[in-house]
């Protein structure tokens, strides 16, 4: 059995960040090194002396939907406030989709919703949403009547900031909670290693000879739940649509055939090329939905680096790092952290593994 337990740790809750620091490579950066599981202690901007001339840094541009929204029921402006939580579009148009909706117990199939404008006042617009069905695993099915959804992010949307952040959006956080990168909307959540690049980090690790490429996975809710079963390999991975593009492929392929390193930056990139991968370590493009779920004694085959922020205890986030190095080492490292107060989570300092 795969005892959950063991990757546990104790976490201060002064060292969850509630903010990001300034500017973003400024980020503190803990260097494990796989083989031996030496630790250093460096920042972000620091990246380019880890990487040489020839290797290829993968980025997730997935984009983080405004997805956050709250409601009344229609006909009752004093009634129990409802928050949704964007999940997955179900059709082209961007109306129908699959959500996270509190309190559960009023949402009944038939229920029309209002949309609150972001003050929390009832739009006079007759922006709303109907709840036509609950699935089997807690989200319901809704249909948008009204304006566009990029409108309505636009009118009603708040940052989905994940819930260890214990403070409402802000203004700021539509910028930080996004990356550089982000060019393809669909996720409610950030992939938070991208958040600690600038276009002129980037620029100065191409100038010394480091290829880019990107992926796409559109992260959801799931990203959070902790692993419940103590037998890790009884847990049932969330569903999350991904692509990986014939460029990023060859890419990636050729760079492993010219003897050079793949940095996949975040946990979300190794799902996408690992998802991708054939025994010999070869990706192949490819999109649709991926369940993967990657623990010990798993070794990653298309990805020889990592770049990620800490995570949360006994989550599969937790266990996928420790597919890079033994899982001794990595808590070894978490306590590392921990002790030199570095900040975690999403909005926090992050760890290469090389």
């Amino acid at each position: 059995m795969q005892a959950t337990s063991l990757y546990d740790y104790q976490l201060p809750p002064e060292l969850i960040a509630q903010y990001p620091v300034e500017p973003r490579e400024a980020a503190r950066m803990l260097v494990l090194d796989r083989r031996s599981g030496a630790c250093e202690l460096c920042r972000v901007g620091d990246l380019k002396r880890f990487l040489q001339p020839g290797d290829a840094m993968i980025f997730n541009d997935t984009k983080v939907l405004r997805g956050r929204m709250f409601g009344r029921r229609h006909g009752e402006p004093t009634g129990a406030r409802f928050e949704l939580l964007l999940v997955m579009a179900r059709d082209p148009e961007q109306r129908r989709w699959q959500v996270m909706l509190k309190p559960g117990k009023r949402a009944r199939p038939g229920t029309a919703v209002v949309l609150l404008e972001r003050d929390g006042r009832i739009n006079t617009r007759g922006d709303y949403f109907m709840v036509e069905s609950v699935n089997s695993d807690g989200t319901y099915e809704v249909e948008f009547f009204g304006a566009d959804l990029e409108t309505l992010q636009t009118r009603y949307g708040h940052v989905p900031l994940p819930p260890y952040i214990r403070r409402a959006d802000e203004e700021a956080d539509q910028e930080n909670y996004q990356t550089m990168f982000a060019a393809r909307a669909g996720a409610v959540a950030a992939p938070t290693a991208g958040l600690h690049f600038t276009p002129e980090m980037v620029a100065q690790l191409r100038a010394g000879g480091v290829t880019t490429g990107a992926v796409t996975l559109h992260v959801g809710p799931g990203t959070f739940l902790p692993v419940t079963t103590e037998d890790l390999t009884r847990h049932r991975m969330h569903a999350e649509v991904f692509e990986l593009n014939s460029e990023t492929a060859e890419l990636v392929n050729r760079t492993h055939q010219a003897g050079h390193r793949v940095l996949a930056i975040g946990t979300t990139t190794v799902r996408v090329l690992e998802s991708c991968a054939t025994g010999d370590g070869r990706v192949h493009p490819h999109h649709g939905q991926t369940r993967l779920f990657l623990y010990p004694p798993y070794r990653p085959k298309a990805t020889d680096l990592l770049l990620t922020n800490f995570h949360l205890p006994q989550s599969t986030l937790l266990m996928l790092v420790s597919t890079f190095a033994p899982r001794e080492y990595v808590l070894r490292a978490y306590e590392l952290a921990i002790r030199e107060k570095f900040r975690f989570y999403s909005y926090g300092d992050c760890m290469l593994l090389c």
